[in-house]
């Protein structure tokens, strides 16, 4: 698919990715990976959490660009598509994905959809904010680890790229997760909305 999807097409989408693979499935498929990588968007909160607060239509893992072919070694057996401004191109060129930083991984029997992940700009091992290119944080920095040692990204973090849209589950999210924050976690992600999204209607919680 080359040009912008249909409603249609978008709403069909969540039965694609209804057999997406757990953080479990994907920690075990990359255990060893020298490249480093984190569990992402709402699944890193509930591993920060403890705990799953709600369904998951998909799972997203972010890996530095310059990585990523290690991680697509590990999954020879699918297809991948480029995916951005509401198009997905399958099986895309190196310009494409030049192009673009979200990758889905999919099963080519089926079509089903298991795996998103976010190609990260960084240098070295310095992770760079794709929203922001002055917000830089060594790879140590921005991941943390459950007990048994699944990586994700820090909350805050997370809470930074959620904070553009406010979709309802944004907003859930972060409501559930901001008495889980310490002091230094809140004057961080309050911190970045400012440079990022001055005035975001989070700030006032987060100082209160």
């Amino acid at each position: 698919m080359t040009g912008p999807l249909s409603e249609a097409e978008l709403a069909a989408l969540e039965a694609r990715w209804a057999d997406c693979w757990t953080p479990d499935e994907v920690a075990r498929r990359l255990a060893g990976v020298a490249t480093p990588w984190y569990i992402a968007a709402g699944w890193a909160l509930d591993l920060f959490r403890g705990e799953q607060s709600r369904h998951h239509h998909d799972i997203e893992i972010g890996v530095p660009r310059g990585g990523f072919p290690e991680i697509r070694d590990r999954f020879a057996g699918l297809a991948l598509d480029a995916v951005g401004s509401s198009r997905i191109w399958e099986s895309p060129t190196r310009e494409r994905l030049d192009a673009t930083w979200q990758t889905w991984l999919r099963e080519p029997a089926t079509g089903r959809y298991l795996l998103e992940v976010f190609r990260e700009p960084h240098d070295g091992d310095v992770w760079i904010c794709r929203r922001d290119e002055t917000i830089r944080f060594r790879y140590a920095e921005v991941i943390r680890r459950t007990a048994a040692r699944i990586p994700y990204l820090r909350p805050e973090l997370v809470l930074l790229f959620k904070a553009k849209n406010r979709r309802p589950k944004d907003e859930a999210d972060f409501a559930g997760v901001l008495p889980l924050l310490d002091r230094a976690q809140r004057e961080t992600l309050a911190e970045l909305l400012d440079r990022v999204h001055p005035g975001h209607a989070w700030l006032a919680p987060l100082r209160a």
